[in-house]
């Protein structure tokens, strides 16, 4: 059983979302979000961390491993926002997989 406190993934999607939908100059949610290459820089970006987390795992670096996985659920939400996906979303779709 896990005591993992995942509210911070709730707080840091509600950061992008808001970022999303009040614009801060010089914000990087804001420079993902608005790049002229559109949702193909945030994926590129979700690629780069995988890799960069998958490589952590391989060295089986433990402090690396969370960095890089840290980057990736980061990356994620922004893609998850700029698509109109919500946390709630995903949360109701892993919750019908354990049934």
């Amino acid at each position: 059983m896990t005591d993992a406190d995942m509210s911070v993934l709730n707080e840091v999607f509600d950061v992008i979302m808001d970022r999303k939908n009040n614009p801060v100059e010089g914000s990087y949610v804001c420079s993902l979000l608005d790049h002229r290459k559109g949702i193909n820089k945030i994926l590129e970006k979700v690629g780069e961390e995988a890799t960069e987390t998958i490589l952590a795992v391989k060295d089986d670096d433990k402090e690396e491993i969370i960095y890089e996985t840290s980057d990736l659920l980061f990356h994620l939400l922004v893609m998850l926002a700029a698509k109109g996906i919500s946390l709630k979303d995903i949360s109701e779709e892993m919750k019908k997989r354990r049934h």
